[in-house]
């Protein structure tokens, strides 16, 4: 076949079509004409583009491409997957640029060579929004509202900027998009330099450098000063050179601690401020209050550095989903006085122009109290812990007592919810005398398909969700996921995933599909005519509780003894044990509600927040 025919993966037609992947597997389960495969593996198969654009016209749902994305497919067709990011980059380098990438086909550089005159510079930004969507969870760019918010408090507009890790150059391009008279950036992914140096040559005039490398460990811009700078660093990464760099000379606030290397990220970006320049560095939440790094919190609250510490949304910075914090820091020139408070802002609650003017009057005037926030005396940071937390410094006896009357709220609908559940179980009799089997008998006879994931996956990236055996313990979601392997167990509705600990059986009845099962997951797939999954569910879990039909120290489920009874009266067992475990989960909320309400209470009244009300 010609290394120019575009291979396609099922789940590439069901994102192209919009139809989903359920409609393309049924697609090629009915119909005899459905293209056969033209490459990949009998577990993922690749189809030819033009065969299924064939197909999906002569089915009356022709398939409409843009030029920029048959150029997309292309790429991925004639690179593998996981040079991706470095095709990206020399094509960008290549085509805009010209300078040759050596990474690039032949074939592919002149497709993309072609679009350009055709469609101008818009299709590498299209090459990059693909890639970020083809590697979702190793390339993840920093959130447009946070770069946004970033450039406007640093004031960029004039200024030159620095990122040491630019990443896909986010950071610098809004900064460029903000009026910055000169960007430098570094990265240690060949890739990144490629797009970033790409990006913004297409977007502005700008004076650019952008340099590869680790700026921990081998600093493009030694003797590099700049007026502002942003960082979006890699959150977590122990790996960030703590041995051979522990006599830097830019731990002026003293040497970051193993586990803390955001603190080595902070002090760098300051170290490249002049006299008199901002950052604006994105941080985990957990580097405002850990104790490990309190010393060097601390002399950067004495300096007078960090100026202010926000409150962002969960996902605003691309190194975390969770919930992250904003350091905003000042390099001190000469003749500034020393600030005598930090600003803290709640920044996921107020408009983003309400918090550009309160942190900007507040960085030029400390003793400005106007707005959003509080400005903290240093005097009442600097004890033995050193926590810059915003929520627990904005928490005055206004915020608690909202807080206690929400988780009063909360308290009493899950009262009501417990209430109504214990008003619908089902009544239960006396029984007992009646014929049991057990699982093993039940396997045997056909009414039940005990089926064994892979005991070892690659859990990791990939489009499919993996359900864990914690998963089902703690009464979660998937949260792995995985790529197309062989031997891979898809669940289906009706299944029941069984987790083990010991004596401890927790079973889940599945509901939708499209979920792989995990390692040290169980699964078994009864018949619905002969076996209520529920019914078996209930049988199972009732083993391993104390007391129950297993007597060994690890149950073994094959021994799990059921009542003999038609399924019309399993199926009633199901739903009262459905009832049974809805009440459960119900009164697990009820204890999380309580315990809010009442902490909440005890910090009120013991903080003088609170008071007893009339």
């Amino acid at each position: 076949m010609s290394e120019d025919v575009v291979l396609v993966s099922a789940a590439e037609i069901a994102r192209l079509t919009g139809f989903g992947r359920a409609a393309v597997s049924n697609w090629r389960r009915r119909y005899d004409d459905f293209p056969q495969p033209a490459g990949g593996t009998a577990n993922s198969p690749l189809f030819a583009l033009p065969d299924i654009e064939s197909w999906l016209t002569g089915q009356g749902k022709p398939l409409k491409l843009t030029p920029e994305e048959r150029l997309w497919q292309l790429l991925r067709t004639t690179t593998d997957d996981l040079r991706l990011g470095e095709v990206v980059g020399d094509l960008g380098l290549d085509v805009y640029l010209r300078e040759r990438g050596v990474a690039v086909a032949p074939n592919l550089t002149a497709a993309a060579r072609e679009l350009r005159k055709r469609r101008g510079p818009g299709t590498f930004e299209y090459l990059v929004r693909r890639l970020v969507e083809a590697h979702a969870r190793r390339i993840v760019p920093t959130p447009v509202p946070t770069a946004q918010l970033m450039a406007r408090l640093v004031r960029v507009k004039g200024r030159t900027v620095y990122d040491p890790a630019c990443g896909l150059g986010d950071l610098l391009l809004t900064a460029q998009n903000g009026g910055a008279a000169g960007l430098a950036g570094q990265d240690r992914q060949p890739y990144g330099v490629g797009i970033t140096r790409t990006r913004l040559h297409l977007h502005g005039d700008s004076d650019v450098q952008v340099v590869l490398g680790d700026s921990l460990t081998a600093d493009g811009f030694p003797d590099g000063r700049f007026d502002a700078a942003l960082c979006d660093p890699p959150f977590g990464d122990r790996a960030w050179g703590y041995d051979e760099l522990s006599g830097d000379g830019r731990w002026i606030h003293g040497l970051p601690p193993r586990g803390e290397p955001e603190l080595a990220w902070v002090q760098h970006v300051l170290w490249h401020l002049r006299p008199g320049g901002e950052a604006a560095v994105l941080m985990p939440a957990a580097a405002a209050h850990r104790r490990s790094g309190r010393r060097i919190r601390a002399a950067l609250l004495r300096t007078g550095t960090l100026r202010a510490v926000l409150d962002l949304p969960a996902g605003a910075a691309a190194g975390s989903s969770a919930t992250p914090h904003l350091w905003l820091l000042r390099r001190a020139a000469a003749g500034d006085p020393l600030p005598a408070r930090m600003l803290v802002l709640d920044a996921a609650a107020e408009d983003l122009d309400a918090v550009v003017a309160r942190c900007n009057r507040f960085l030029d005037d400390p003793s400005e109290g106007n707005g959003p926030g509080r400005a903290v005396p240093l005097i009442d940071l600097l004890d033995d812990e050193v926590d810059l937390t915003p929520a627990r410094l904005l928490r005055d006896g206004a915020g608690i007592l909202a807080g206690y009357e929400e988780a009063r709220s909360w308290l009493r609908e899950r009262l009501a919810e417990v209430g109504a559940l214990a008003d619908q179980l089902v009544p239960l009799a006396g029984g007992g005398g009646q014929n049991t089997t057990t699982l093993a008998e039940l396997i045997q006879s056909g009414a039940v398909e005990p089926l064994n994931p892979p005991l070892t996956m690659d859990l990791g990236d990939g489009d499919i969700p993996v359900l864990t055996g914690k998963d089902i313990t703690v009464g979660r979601g998937p949260s792995a996921r995985t790529a197309p392997a062989p031997g891979l167990l898809m669940l289906r509705p009706g299944d029941v995933a069984v987790a083990q600990a010991g004596r401890r059986i927790s079973p889940r009845v599945i509901d939708a599909g499209d979920v792989a099962a995990g390692p040290q997951v169980q699964v078994l797939r009864p018949d619905p005519g002969r076996c209520d999954p529920h019914f078996l569910a209930c049988l199972l879990r009732a083993a391993g509780l104390p007391g129950g039909t297993s007597l060994s120290s690890r149950a073994d489920l094959r021994r799990t003894r059921l009542p003999l009874v038609p399924v019309e009266e399993q199926r009633a067992h199901g739903a009262a044990y459905q009832r049974l475990a809805e009440l459960s989960g119900a009164l697990r909320g009820l204890a999380d509600a309580g315990d809010e309400t009442v902490a909440l209470g005890i910090e009120g009244l013991g903080g003088g927040g609170l008071r007893p009300g009339g």
